[in-house]
């Protein structure tokens, strides 16, 4: 049975008359291609969408439902498109219809007709993209080719950065720390001096790509500064007067900062510098060296573990392995510094970005053969020696 989108009525709510609705049911195909379409594009992981719906339907009862739903559609999905998922939240009537039935009234349901297209989106969340919906090639790519995608340069990378960074202040992100710059209140150079408190650097608020680009090191401290600050607003209030626009209240830090560190590196993984922000783990937040999605993946299930022991030195070494600047002797060491069983040590091998002339140390196993197998594959050349003493060890060696 394929699943209703939902209804839209128009005209008065709860009116017989005037409940004709807009619904897509019985083709699937054609709520696909409305989710795959510009204006749903998701700027938050799937996951984290649920999550906060979820969350929102679970509190159906908040006298500000409708605001707070309003705020997360607005949040969670892509701005700058006419249409989507505000503007039609904004035409749904408020009540399920109730018609005459038999000669009884219908049922109500438990959720209004606003509640339930928020919950049909979180049921078809697998349906939305993450990413800007794929596009048919123009005239010029259908006769040369389709153009080579290429890296954002450092300097486009600190203009987007610093773009999401006005957009993400617009929407009320760092308004926990900077407080709202109302015309009844004027926040002045407040969020300044917090930021040269915080980096020993002035006037670097607001942010100004052509200051970031003269010194990367500032411009990764500021990327990290700002995850520490965000926090996702649920609910605000308009403030008309000399037309100052919304106040933000009632914050929560975690979702704000996991949207965050999402928008960040997907700039970040188009980018030259090679980095991105850890998303798990002890240096969650902070700039470690990118690795490919296989590796990411290997890498977040083994932080994640629980267990004590062995799982507490494989975090600790994968922490100690992609701090930012540390050299070849320093990823030796953290190597080196995971546990002993070949499971761990292989697995964990294989998900840390081995340069050249890194030696590992892996015990003697299928595992440590598996691994030489994968570095193999990616290009990279293996040497092993097994004369390392009576431990039994092998030291694996890319050339």
């Amino acid at each position: 049975m394929v699943r209703r989108l939902w209804r839209v009525p128009s005209g008065q709510a709860g009116s017989p008359g005037c409940a004709r609705s807009r619904c897509w049911s019985g083709d699937n195909a054609r709520v696909s291609a409305r989710l795959a379409e510009a204006d749903y594009q998701l700027v938050w992981p799937r996951a984290l969408f649920k999550s906060e719906a979820a969350k929102l339907l679970n509190q159906r009862d908040l006298n500000d439902w409708n605001d707070r739903c309003a705020l997360l559609l607005d949040d969670a999905f892509v701005r700058g498109i006419r249409g989507g998922r505000v503007e039609e939240f904004a035409e749904i009537g408020e009540l399920p219809y109730a018609g005459p039935r038999d000669g009884r009234d219908a049922p109500r349901s438990a959720m209004t007709f606003k509640q339930q297209f928020l919950r049909d989106l979180m049921v078809n969340a697998d349906r939305l993209n993450e990413d800007p919906p794929p596009r048919r090639p123009y005239w010029s790519e259908r006769k040369t080719g389709l153009r080579s995608a290429r890296a954002l340069t450092r300097d486009e990378t600190i203009r987007e950065f610093v773009d999401l960074v006005h957009e993400l202040e617009m929407l009320g992100y760092f308004e926990k720390r900077f407080g709202k710059y109302c015309i009844d209140d004027p926040y002045g150079d407040r969020p300044a001096r917090w930021v040269e408190r915080e980096l020993g650097v002035a006037d670097l608020w607001p942010l100004r790509t052509d200051r970031l680009v003269q010194e990367h090191d500032l411009f990764f401290d500021v990327v990290e500064l700002l995850h520490d600050t965000a926090a996702r607003p649920l609910r605000h209030w308009l403030h008309s007067h000399g037309e100052c626009g919304w106040h933000n209240e009632l914050f929560e830090i975690e979702p704000g900062r996991l949207a965050y560190r999402w928008r960040v590196n997907k700039i970040l993984d188009r980018s030259e510098f090679g980095y991105r922000l850890a998303e798990e783990g002890a240096d969650v937040g902070r700039l470690v060296l990118a690795t490919d999605d296989a590796r990411s993946t290997l890498v977040r299930k083994l932080i994640t573990r629980d267990g004590g022991g062995p799982a507490d030195q494989v975090r600790h070494a994968i922490e100690l392995f992609r701090a930012r600047g540390a050299d070849r002797n320093q990823k030796r060491s953290a190597v080196v510094a995971l546990p002993s069983s070949s499971r761990s040590v292989g697995t964990t091998c294989w998900c840390l970005p081995l340069s050249r002339k890194t030696v590992v140390r892996s015990s003697r196993s299928p595992m440590a053969s598996t691994f030489v197998t994968r570095m193999q594959s990616r290009g990279e050349t293996t040497t092993s020696s097994t004369s390392t003493g009576s431990s039994g060890s092998t030291w694996l060696q890319s050339n």
